[in-house]
């Protein structure tokens, strides 16, 4: 969601002391992030949120109240998948911890290191006329939730079952959407948004319907049933990171880059990437491949370099000076000697069955490259097979936006998509045959 919220004014809800909330939401950095937020001031608020320590928490002050907080002990740094987080609350329960129930895909959590439950028939913080609802902004200030989020429910005035919203897989054993649950009622202040794609249109019978409150709310292709790479945040870098880590920023003179969340060591993979802004003004990111093992090494450096420590191949494709392609330090020839400005698009082509990295400058492949060649590899840049490959680039004084599929570079749309005969992601320029995104049905194929 970036620098993106929504919000709606809030009128008299069925209860405020029983409701159901469900939703699915994907990080894309660590520390505090508020994404659901009932708020009129400070003092009386209601809100789901990340504590700078990863930890979830539930929190309900009233009156400068601290009512409600409910914080868990597990942490929650998974910036690739996808969370369903639960939460039912029912002030009328006996027992205090029966308040307040939270499941993270379909497990309730059990474990907290603050557990601090309202009274018997606490109202709580939401579902007044001065109350506003905002997701993925806390309501005080302009604290927003970096990642993306999807089916978001509020059942006013009842308790909804989370097998409502989700099974477990009995092959793979992983929590599976359920995009149909059994609502009878969704009481008076209910809703459900980002239902399909960004609508913000209420799809519940209540017309509760959001707006934008800021930012551009951009649709994905990623979602809880097929999740997309984003570039990964965790190794140690100088690299900034936005738009759901699809952008990639370093402003300073110094090699870093940033690598994809999936990597593979068999299939056929495609990717873009767009330099968007070069402080330098000499193009010196390099797109390409790193051996698994290396990502902590490459991650402080350029990709193609020959960097002390590195185990497995690095291939990087550069616009500076006249273009060039290194593999493990070594020029790859003069078939790579292409420049590209801001704005071009470099598509990477990722062949792990016949260890082969192929680059294109604006759809057209570089050092006559073939992708579909196979064995042959024509016009490839050669990498060992059996080791596990991750797709990215380095920014040096510039910043790029990465397209693994869900058809954006940053908030804007490819500008005419390409041929994809897999079915699987949107891309600027045709994807080979045989090969696809980097998602779990992708890998999956």
């Amino acid at each position: 969601m970036a620098s993106t919220y929504l919000t709606r004014t809030m009128g008299s809800a069925t209860s405020r002391y029983t409701f159901t909330l469900s939703m699915w939401v994907k990080r894309s950095k660590s520390g505090e992030e508020v994404f659901w937020n009932s708020y009129v001031s400070n003092a009386y608020r209601f809100q789901l949120f990340f504590n700078p320590s990863d930890n979830l928490v539930v929190y309900n002050v009233d009156n400068d109240v601290e009512i409600v907080k409910v914080e868990t002990n597990r942490k929650f740094r998974d910036f690739n998948g996808w969370y369903h987080i639960y939460v039912a609350v029912k002030s009328s329960e006996t027992t205090a911890s029966d308040r307040i129930k939270i499941y993270v895909n379909g497990v309730q959590e059990t474990s907290f290191s603050s557990a601090t439950y309202q009274s018997t028939s606490n109202d709580m913080a939401i579902g007044t006329s001065s109350y506003a609802l905002n997701i993925g902004r806390y309501g005080g200030n302009t604290a927003f939730f970096g990642g993306s989020m999807s089916h978001s429910y509020y059942v006013d005035g009842s308790i909804i079952d989370v097998t409502q919203f989700g099974s477990t897989d009995s092959t793979t054993g992983e929590w599976k959407i359920n995009t149909s649950p059994t609502i009878a009622s969704y009481g008076n202040q209910g809703h459900l948004i980002l239902k399909d794609g960004n609508t913000i249109t209420d799809s519940s019978p209540n017309s509760n319907n959001f707006s934008l409150g800021g930012g551009t709310l951009t649709k994905t292709e990623d979602n809880p049933s097929n999740v997309f790479a984003i570039l990964n945040s965790l190794p140690k870098s100088g690299v900034s990171f936005s738009y759901g880590n699809l952008q990639a920023d370093n402003q300073s003179s110094d090699w870093t880059s940033a690598l994809a969340t999936f990597g593979s060591s068999t299939g056929k993979w495609y990717a873009e990437f767009k330099v968007t802004d070069d402080a330098s003004g000499t193009t010196r990111n390099m797109f390409g491949v790193c051996d698994a093992r290396d990502v902590q090494t490459m991650s402080e450096d350029e990709l193609g370099q020959n960097t002390s420590g590195r185990v497995g191949d690095t291939v990087g494709y550069s616009g500076n000076g006249s273009g060039n392609c290194l593999k493990n330090g070594s020029d790859q020839g003069s078939g790579f000697n292409t420049t590209y400005t801001i704005g071009d698009i470099i598509s990477v082509a990722l062949d792990c069955d016949n260890g082969a990295v192929y680059i294109a400058k604006n759809g057209t492949y570089l050092n006559s490259g073939s992708p579909t060649s196979g064995a042959s590899k024509t016009g490839a840049v050669t990498i060992t097979t059996g080791e596990t490959y991750l797709i990215g680039g380095t920014v040096y004084n510039s910043t790029y936006q990465a397209n693994f599929g869900n058809g954006y570079f940053g908030t804007t749309a490819v500008a005419s998509a390409g041929t994809n005969a897999s079915g699987i992601g949107i891309f600027e320029y045709d994807v080979p045959t045989g090969y696809t995104a980097l998602s779990t049905k992708g890998l999956n194929l």
